[in-house]
């Protein structure tokens, strides 16, 4: 109520107390000089009670109030733009919250003295953290790393470290960088690269390996031409001269069939892979079956068993290559004499099942997990003398992941190995009539 109002309603009691006393009597005007003046108290109160009520409930609309609306709305207003603001904060630092947490890298916000404030779940998972146990502890005691906590200690970070962190279930290398932000906080920022620096070390491994690989027969080969050049024209019988260069075609086989593994072997890891067509199990062994029948020159005892009417969907030209190696392996490794069985049928899932089994040498049990790694040998000398690059299995494992089999190795040491392509039903054709009895 404005004082003006106030006022009147003041001035309108007296004039109205004075005429009722002189019309009337003394006592009607003192009646209602003291009547109009609790009315107004009265309303006032209950004004001030709604008013009172309304306070724990600021974000409700106000109740009509009259003069005393003046004073509510401007106040709603107030609030209620202020709590579109804090809405609005609070949406906004829960959208920053979970594109922290959607982050690829960890992210630790500490204070000066590397407690922790808050993590998101890659660092949790980088750096074995529990929150919110965790909450409030030092870094550097939960992670223990000389190296990070020599990193920590320095007073400025202007470029990042690795950093090797021990874990419960494994160890990880981790490419960790500090900064400064806010009040003298701390920022931490981790990227595991653990799986980086292996493909780095298997490259540097590669690279090592096709050096020496490539080193041998281009040292037999530069030391023929060599003794070609300097001998005399009549040095050497024809003989010698042609065994001399039956020796360096040899070598220079090698290393074009080295190439042509690793100029495959890039191609298939490199390029899509397709869906294919349907292709019949026994076409696609013909080739592969005169070959290696050739290659064994009847020294060994071939036993075939191909499903007439199974197909198999992918590309020819790589199928055509993996069933080929793992035939050209155990022609290479089963001694004159041995067995060799090759099977391709469906499989009573609805898949198909490729295998080669051997009477061979044999691999032993530590072997068998690494021979689809590029250029392992079991016995470098056997493999380089029976012709081999060291690649095929890498090979053969490559094409069996892109057309979604599996490459099962089972072997026993002198007695003989199997080798195995197993295609799930996807792979197998639809119209393939004989599916396998289970």
């Amino acid at each position: 109520m404005t004082l003006a109002r106030t006022l009147s309603w003041i001035l309108f009691t007296a004039i109205l107390a004075t005429a009722l006393g002189w019309l009337l009597s003394p006592w009607v005007a003192a009646a209602t000089a003291l009547l109009i003046p609790a009315l107004l108290l009265i309303r006032q109160a209950r004004i001030l009670a709604q008013l009172q009520k309304w306070t724990f409930t600021p974000e409700a609309t106000p109740p009509a109030l009259g003069d005393w609306d003046a004073l509510t709305a401007p106040l709603y207003r107030y609030l209620k733009a202020r709590r579109l603001e804090n809405e609005t904060a609070q949406d906004t630092m829960q959208s920053m919250l979970a594109a922290a947490q959607a982050l690829p890298d960890g992210v630790v916000t500490l204070d000066r003295g590397f407690h922790i404030d808050w993590c998101n779940r890659t660092a949790q998972r980088h750096l074995g953290l529990r929150m919110p146990m965790d909450q409030s502890a030092d870094l550097r005691n939960l992670l223990r790393s000389p190296g990070f906590i020599e990193y920590a200690a320095q007073d400025r970070w202007p470029e990042p470290v690795v950093v090797r962190v021990h874990l419960r279930d494994r160890e990880r290398r981790l490419l960790m960088q500090l900064a400064t932000f806010g009040r003298d906080q701390r920022l931490l920022i981790t990227r595991d690269v653990t799986q980086l620096e292996r493909l780095e070390t298997t490259r540097r491994d590669f690279v090592a390996n096709v050096s020496h690989e490539l080193r041998t027969p281009l040292t037999v080969l530069i030391g023929f031409l060599e003794t070609l050049r300097d001998m005399p024209a009549d040095a050497l019988t024809p003989e010698q001269r042609a065994h001399y260069m039956t020796l360096m075609y040899d070598q220079g086989q090698v290393m074009q069939a080295l190439v042509a593994d690793l100029l495959t072997l890039s191609t298939l890891e490199s390029a899509p892979s397709q869906e294919g067509q349907a292709i019949r199990c026994d076409s696609l062994l013909a080739t592969p079956r005169q070959q290696v029948e050739s290659l064994s020159a009847g020294k060994h005892v071939f036993s075939w068993h191909i499903d007439p009417d199974l197909q198999i969907r992918g590309s020819e030209t790589e199928l055509a290559s993996a069933v080929s190696n793992l035939l050209t392996n155990a022609v290479r490794y089963t001694p004159e004499g041995g067995t060799i069985s090759v099977t391709f049928e469906a499989t009573p899932d609805g898949g198909a099942r490729y295998a080669v089994t051997d009477t061979g040498i044999g691999i032993a049990a530590h072997h068998i997990d690494r021979l689809t790694e590029r250029f392992y040998r079991v016995d470098r000398s056997r493999s380089r003398a029976a012709g081999g690059t060291g690649l095929g299995l890498a090979i053969t494992k490559h094409i069996a992941m892109r057309h979604d089999a599996e490459l099962e190795i089972t072997s026993v040491l002198g007695q003989g190995s199997t080798f195995a392509l197993v295609f799930p039903p996807e792979r197998v054709d639809e119209q393939n009539p004989h599916p396998a009895k289970s």
